[in-house]
């Protein structure tokens, strides 16, 4: 696991020390994600420089430095991430006449690139990565981004420099940088808590998109392509239903995980999991124990605070596997110390407050070991958010409801705040009850005036009330992120947050927090064979019964006793609504203040006081979209101060 970052500057005549100067400040600002090693190249007669920060994970020798030249010197390589697969490819590439000095990866996709072309090398490849490779004789660049964003690649131009990378503020040290804030970028943040791909909170600044490449030629983008489309898998999949009857589905399914979570094992340092105790991580800790001869090393992060606490079922699940189990108990405030860093981070606003609890485990396992798995990805793929099955069965209510009936339910959710009806459900039996229930019927309030299913998605995921509201002088955009496919409503919500929520926060979190102690963090849900095998599979043997991943429950089942996780989904969050209201208020109020908000013209200050004065009332629970600004607030200031 590394970083990279470069620039391509063809007009400005730069000389060779300049251009490796600019490259090692640049990377300088990276080197949490490789404390490891670090290089610069660069190209004078180009104007062309990368530069690389290394993490050591396999082959931890000086062979393993990067920038990368390949044996041929007809190509370099600047990487982040892991292949898993390297000593099969490497065996292909030996069989054709290839040699190699290390028994690195990247050595491997180096010389694949060269060997087979960019596409073709990726497409062998089961692993996460991102990097840039650099054809010296036809002098073009090619950007890469592994197929479903577990790793993160920026791109794009300020005036005349093209400038890519891992994060976004290793480009803040080129002088030319000027970073202005895009406002439609920004009205995207309000709406989703964070910045889809392609888009980046600069303008001429843009992601790259999963299972993309790109090439650019004299600092000029001449082709964008994709590799692997997740619209064509997904519509090739359900085309190719499995036919398999559902004992042999589930075999199927166990072998292809055992083997994944299998290659996210090896490495030449110490390596653990994190363990909430839940079904994702619980399998992956299974299948991880089941294969291996001593006792593997999980973590988990426990609260006092009541509905948030998992700790206490991770340890059950240890005790059971025998794992060599590690966990703290965090207080509030130890937790709310983290949320200065925040900023620091994440290079762009970003808003999801299980990024504390996130950080804070990366930490804890980060004391013992440098590669950590992870289950995240089970619920995308297995139908496990609740909005897949309990969304569904309201979205078929609203159908067959009258209006005037849902305007009604809406008006008696509102007139009870979050904590009353959660109190409320508390004394309901159990089949009623859901964990933190006034905060989801909140959540799903809004939803009851949909007016069709992509209606009720975008609904249903929306933070702010309003974000167009806020952001001064912007252009009203749409929102496009549901399949035209013929796939049931469950399946389209599946594809949505596959498609964006998955890699631009999900694993956006993941990556941030745990780079930025140095932790390699895998996810073997999340290997594309698994994906494209779970599209494969019908909806039945994931969501059965009102309950999520039916068919993970049933492979679990074989290592760990149902009463170890049969329990309602908890999620990896925090009381940001409580904190926020008390014991964070006047942090709150230096940010959220009228002058503060209104500060450098972006956001209207009105609709936001609204909220927050609403929110502190307890009758409304705005944690979210208050959430979302006050991250944005934290960003802006320190990046002002930079």
């Amino acid at each position: 696991m590394c970083g990279f970052t470069g620039f391509w500057q063809p007009s400005a005549e730069l000389s060779q020390e300049t251009l490796l100067s600019l490259g090692g400040k640049m990377a300088q600002e990276i080197s949490f994600r490789g404390p490891d090693d670090g290089g610069v190249w660069a190209d004078e007669q180009q104007g062309l420089a990368l530069a690389h920060r290394r993490l050591s994970i396999v082959d931890l020798s000086k062979q393993g430095h990067q920038p990368m030249l390949s044996q041929s010197g007809k190509s370099l390589i600047s990487y982040n991430g892991e292949i898993y697969n390297t000593d099969e490819i490497r065996q292909e590439l030996i069989a054709l006449g290839k040699t190699f000095r290390s028994q690195t990866d990247t050595e491997v996709l180096l010389e694949g690139c060269e060997v087979w072309g960019v596409s073709k090398m990726v497409s062998k490849c089961i692993g996460m990565f991102a990097f840039a490779f650099w054809d010296i004789s036809s002098k073009t660049l090619t950007l890469v981004r592994d197929r479903l964003g577990i790793k993160p690649l920026y791109y794009g131009r300020q005036g005349d420099v093209f400038f890519f990378g891992s994060q976004l503020r290793s480009f803040l040290k080129h002088p030319r940088w000027s970073g202005e804030i895009d406002r439609q970028a920004l009205v995207s943040y309000f709406h989703f808590n964070y910045i889809p791909a392609p888009e980046s909170i600069y303008k001429g600044i843009k992601k790259l998109r999963p299972g993309y490449y790109i090439e650019i030629q004299k600092g000029q983008i001449i082709r964008e392509e994709a590799y692997w489309d997740l619209h064509n898998v997904v519509q090739k999949s359900v085309e190719n239903r499995c036919s398999l009857n559902e004992s042999d589905q589930i075999d199927k399914l166990e072998t292809l995980l055992q083997d994944s979570v299998k290659r996210r094992m090896v490495a030449d340092v110490p390596l653990g999991a994190f363990l909430s105790g839940g079904i994702d991580s619980s399998l992956v800790v299974a299948l991880m124990q089941s294969q291996s001869t001593r006792a593997v090393k999980t973590y988990s992060i426990g609260f006092n605070e009541r509905g948030f606490d998992e700790a206490q079922y991770a340890q059950k699940v240890a005790r059971h596997l025998n794992t060599d189990h590690h966990e703290l108990y965090v207080t509030s405030q130890q937790a709310q110390d983290v949320i200065p860093d925040l900023a620091t981070f994440y290079d762009e606003p970003f808003a999801d407050s299980s990024q504390i609890p996130m950080f804070l485990v990366s930490k804890l396992a980060r004391e013992q070991v440098t590669v950590a798995l992870s289950g995240d990805g089970g619920d995308e793929l297995f139908g496990g958010y609740a909005r897949y099955f309990l969304g569904n069965k309201l979205w078929k209510i609203i159908q067959r409801s009258p209006s005037l009936l849902l305007k009604l339910i809406e008006g008696g959710i509102t007139s009870f705040s979050a904590q009353t009806l959660t109190k409320f459900g508390n004394i309901l039996p159990k089949t009623y009850f859901t964990h933190l229930m006034g905060d989801k019927l909140y959540k799903l309030r809004p939803v009851l005036g949909a007016c069709n299913e992509k209606d009720f998605y975008a609904r249903l995921i929306k933070q702010f009330p309003n974000p167009y509201e806020i952001v001064k002088n912007h252009h009203k955009k749409s929102f496009e992120s549901f399949p035209n496919l013929p796939l049931s409503f469950v399946e389209k919500m599946q594809f949505a947050d596959s498609q964006q929520y998955l890699p631009d926060d999900i694993l956006t979190k993941v990556d941030r927090a745990s780079m930025a102690i140095s932790l390699e963090a895998r996810v073997p849900l999340i290997d594309h064979r698994v994906f494209e095998y779970a599209w494969q599979l019908p909806e039945t043997v994931k969501i059965r019964d009102g309950k999520g991943k039916w068919i993970l429950r049933q492979i679990l089942k074989r290592y760990v006793p149902e009463h170890l996780f049969e329990r309602s989904k908890m999620g990896f969050g925090v009381p940001i609504g409580d904190w926020i209201r008390h014991d964070l208020r006047e942090w709150c109020e230096s940010l959220l203040s009228v002058e503060a908000l209104e500060a450098g013209g972006l956001l209207n200050a009105k609709p936001i006081r609204d909220i927050w004065e609403q929110h502190l009332s307890g009758h409304h629970n705005w944690q979210y979209p208050l959430w979302g600004v006050l991250m944005f607030q934290m960003w802006r200031s320190r990046t002002l101060t930079q």
